[in-house]
């Protein structure tokens, strides 16, 4: 097991990654000994992991309940969320109440935003059980859900206690699901760390057979990176937005074709050659690097063309982004594979790239 921590001084918080941790009892029972537990899970995960953790941490807890949502980015909803308190306030849930968010990315936005909201703030773990919420979403205390205008638009940042990353859950990830949360370890590589992206490009075979050293390797050099991101700006006031390359592209795609329609990780994967494409345009970087993004975001099963909403959609939905500033869209661009900026772009130019990066 490899523990790495998130230094945000009183919200410090480790993050557990290894094989088996569901039944580590040790490392959920400083959180929930004593306390009235609510596992959040979907219909999908429940069934698979469930039962397993819940045997963990009944040892310890005062009382365990479950909440089972429907599984889909388009339950990431005022709807779907309200079902969360009303479980949690028919079986008396108080102060000292733990959340428990067990499945991918929606489920803990969903499940964090429900803890940071109800009672003004209460605890929460994060065990995440794909590998984009496993190198992603599950550390740094982003949570919400989405508006028909646009996407997390509605939320807090809320951090977790822990994160607890059992890889063995990744074993059950549909081949879909698997590329989807590749999107954000190449991510990491291209704003952070020239070598790892080179790891990357020399070991699709393994992470997409999701070879256990090789998976290792990218949920904890990818946790390594976003922590650091996150300790140095928490609330997204300055650097920490570079973890949104190729999201400003994306969720205008998952926004305009309609959430679920595309995986997050999809619309990523192709927001990144589009962001590269952009910074090419800039004058960033060379031709030569667009490809080599593009390369690997299609080795890794991931679209690289965006289904054509038109120009003036996506500029309409990336001004929501929350990026935006005064109606100003900010762009994630890449100064070099390993390097990435914060910037407004000329209108004109941006056209260029989505001219370009559309399906015909």
């Amino acid at each position: 097991m490899k523990t790495l921590q998130v230094s945000l001084g009183d919200r410090s918080y480790p993050i557990y990654i290894g094989p088996g941790l569901l039944c580590k009892t040790d490392l959920f029972k400083p959180h929930v000994a004593g306390q009235s537990i609510y596992v959040v899970s979907n219909t999908t995960v429940a069934p698979l992991y469930s039962k397993k953790l819940i045997q963990t941490i009944s040892r310890d807890a005062k009382s365990v309940h479950e909440i089972i949502l429907p599984d889909g980015e388009s339950y990431k909803d005022w709807a779907t969320l309200q079902k969360i308190f009303d479980v949690m306030l028919s079986k008396g849930a108080d102060r000292k109440s733990v959340i428990i968010a067990l499945g991918g990315g929606v489920i803990g936005d969903m499940a964090g935003f429900a803890a940071a909201s109800f009672m003004r703030g209460i605890r929460f773990i994060q065990v995440p059980t794909t590998l984009l919420a496993q190198v992603d979403s599950s550390v740094g205390g982003k949570t919400g859900i989405n508006h028909p205008l646009g996407k997390n638009m509605i939320g807090a940042f809320h951090q977790p206690v822990a994160v607890i990353a059992d890889l063995d859950t990744l074993k059950t990830l549909p081949p879909r699901e698997l590329s989807a949360g590749l999107a954000e370890v190449v991510k990491h590589g291209a704003i952070a760390d020239a070598t790892f992206f080179d790891w990357i490009e020399s070991h699709t075979k393994e992470l997409l057979g999701c070879d256990p050293n090789a998976m290792s390797h990218a949920v904890e050099r990818s946790c390594e990176i976003k922590s650091a991101v996150v300790a140095a700006d928490e609330k997204e006031s300055g650097i920490r937005a570079i973890l949104n390359y190729g999201h400003t592209f994306g969720h205008a795609i998952e926004s305009g074709l309609g959430y679920g329609e595309w995986l997050h990780g999809e619309a990523v994967g192709c927001g990144m050659v589009m962001a590269a494409d952009l910074s090419a345009r800039l004058g960033h970087i060379p031709s030569s690097d667009v490809t080599r993004i593009q390369e690997l975001v299609t080795a890794l099963g991931l679209p690289n063309c965006a289904p054509k909403l038109g120009n003036q959609r996506f500029f309409e939905l990336m001004q929501i982004d929350k990026k935006s500033e005064g109606g100003e869209i900010r762009y994630i661009t890449l100064e070099k594979i390993g390097r990435a900026k914060i910037e407004m772009a000329d209108h004109a130019i941006v056209s260029q790239t989505l001219s370009a990066y559309q399906a015909s």
